[in-house]
């Protein structure tokens, strides 16, 4: 869509400025109706791209967090096991 990149190349940030770029311009009007809607449409594939970056992100620190809970579990389990034998 005249990004020019792909979705999976872009970063978040690099389509976050992009997309808050085609928001000003289109704030400021004076564009032609054509041009208009081609800026709307690419700005709503960069933030379908934001989207998934974002919810691919938040995935991966749920995952983190619930491993991070798992080994603490275990680390006080074993000590409360630790201290029981004594």
């Amino acid at each position: 869509m005249g990004t020019g990149k792909s979705g999976e190349e872009l970063s978040f940030e690099d389509a976050y400025n992009r997309l808050e770029d085609m928001v000003r311009r289109l704030e400021e009007g004076g564009l032609s109706l054509s041009d208009a809607t081609r800026l709307f449409e690419e700005g709503m594939h960069l933030a379908r791209i934001c989207n998934e970056l974002l919810t691919s992100a938040e995935l991966r620190i749920t995952r983190l967090q619930t491993a991070y809970g798992e080994q603490m579990r275990l680390l006080a389990d074993a000590q409360e096991e630790e201290g029981v034998e004594d």
